[in-house]
């Protein structure tokens, strides 16, 4: 790891976040990186979103004023840092085995004025779940930024990544009469630079209104066990420099393409649902 991100936090063991993903469906290891490092983290975010919204397609409305930008590893400085980092790789094999897969790097925006987002899932609940109650991805989040009650909170439902209804509109969105179930469990979450969480994506959550003036910039690492089809969703490729340049442990996780030249991609995984905000 680089000098700036090493911290002399302990980190939680990989048996209590699994606890924690399969009773809650989040987990949290604090202080993971120090904040210098999430303060390059958010100049990479920030150079990212520039571009992307200033080409078509670079950037996906998550809601009004709410963005997601997938990028490229080489694109964020700390990506080996991140990836190579032991609570993301003893979490990863110990829910997802240890053939996991690295299939998506991006990161969440909510600008002043992002509206609470409907309650939702990011995917319809797979097979193996809904059969065998196994969790077959997770999503890691970073904050770039220390979070405060007015910029807009990511609220979850803890225990709701089983809900299996018939009744959810595209297998993710809960009916709007069911909202108050969902706002009884919600825990709002307040996480400050250098924080890691990892969650199941199926446990229901939304975004909250951001009130303040401030930007709530979130990092988004996607990893899969084998065969989940996540990374149908996704383009993040790298450079044959770049891939010669990780570490092999790195390497046997990350099964995206390896090209000559790096294209800037045009965001495909939209949700709908989420466009419109809870209107």
């Amino acid at each position: 790891m680089t000098e700036t991100a090493t911290t002399t936090a302990p980190f939680p063991p990989a048996d209590d976040a699994v606890r924690d993903l399969y009773g809650a469906g989040i987990t949290a290891c604090r202080g993971a990186f120090s904040p210098q490092w999430a303060d390059r983290m958010r100049e990479d975010i920030d150079a990212a979103f520039a571009e992307a919204r200033g080409r078509e397609g670079g950037a996906v409305g998550r809601g009004p004023h709410r963005y997601y930008v997938e990028i490229h590893p080489e694109q964020l400085r700390g990506f080996v840092d991140l990836v190579d980092h032991p609570w993301v790789r003893a979490v990863s094999e110990a829910v997802l085995g240890p053939d996991y897969r690295i299939v998506e790097l991006g990161f969440d925006v909510p600008l002043a004025g992002a509206v609470n987002q409907p309650w939702h899932r990011d995917f319809p609940m797979p097979q193996e779940t809904r059969r065998d109650r196994r969790l077959t991805s997770l999503a890691f989040n970073l904050t770039a930024v220390d979070t405060r009650e007015d910029m807009g909170p990511f609220e979850i439902a803890p225990g709701t990544q089983w809900d299996d209804d018939a009744r959810f509109g595209h297998a993710m969105f809960p009916r709007r009469e069911d909202y108050p179930r969902y706002e009884d469990l919600a825990e709002r979450k307040l996480p400050r630079r250098g924080d890691i969480s990892a969650r199941s994506a199926l446990t229901i959550h939304r975004g909250t209104a951001n009130q303040s003036q401030d930007a709530r910039p979130v990092l988004v690492l996607g990893v899969d066990a084998p065969g989940a089809g996540n990374d149908g969703h996704h383009d993040m490729a790298v450079t044959r420099g770049f891939w010669e340049s990780l570490p092999e442990r790195v390497r046997a996780h990350l099964g995206c393409p390896v090209v000559d030249r790096l294209v800037p991609i045009v965001q495909k995984h939209t949700i709908e649902g989420l466009v419109m905000g809870d209107a």
